[in-house]
C-alpha cells in the first residue's frame, strides 16, 4: 500500500502560479516498484484527464509526460530524497480549476507512449485531491 498527500492548491488569478506538492508514504517494497507518478485533472462536471506523469523506472528513468493543455505551462518532477512528487503551474487558465489529485503506478514503460500514461488503470493509488480555482 502507498499513501498519497496533496497540499498546495488555492486560488489565483488566471496567470499565475501554483506549485503542488504529493509526499508518498508506505510499504517500502511498493514504493520501490513505483514507476509511474501522475497527475490528474477533474474539472467541474467533467470526466478526471492526465496532465502530467514522470517516469521512474530504470528504463525510462526522468521521461516525462504531458496533456497537450499544458504543455510549456506545467512541469512535473519528482525528489525521490523526501518521497514528493511536484506539479509546478504557470501561467494558470480558467480552465485549468478543478480537484487535482496524484497517482502512482507500476506499469513498464513500453506501455507509456501514445497516451499510455495518461491511462487511469495504470494506477493503483490515488490521493484525496487538492482545489484549484484560477479567476479571469
Amino acid at each position: 500500500q502507498v499513501q498519497l498527500v496533496e497540499s498546495g492548491g488555492g486560488s489565483v488569478q488566471a496567470g499565475g502560479t501554483l506549485r503542488l506538492s504529493c509526499v508518498y508514504s508506505g510499504d517500502p517494497r511498493d514504493i520501490r516498484n513505483t514507476y509511474l507518478m501522475g497527475w490528474f485533472h477533474q474539472a467541474p462536471g467533467k470526466e478526471r484527464e492526465g496532465v502530467a506523469a514522470i517516469y521512474t523506472g530504470t528504463i525510462g528513468l526522468g521521461t516525462t509526460f504531458y496533456a497537450d493543455s499544458v504543455k510549456g505551462r506545467f512541469t512535473v518532477s519528482h525528489d525521490s530524497s523526501n518521497n514528493t512528487l511536484y506539479l509546478q503551474m504557470n501561467s494558470l487558465k480558467p480552465d485549468d480549476t478543478g480537484t487535482y489529485q496524484c497517482a502512482t503506478g507500476m506499469p513498464p514503460f513500453r506501455l507509456m507512449g501514445n497516451g499510455g500514461w495518461s491511462l487511469k488503470t495504470l494506477y493503483n493509488y490515488w490521493g484525496q485531491g487538492t482545489q484549484v480555482t484560477v479567476s479571469s
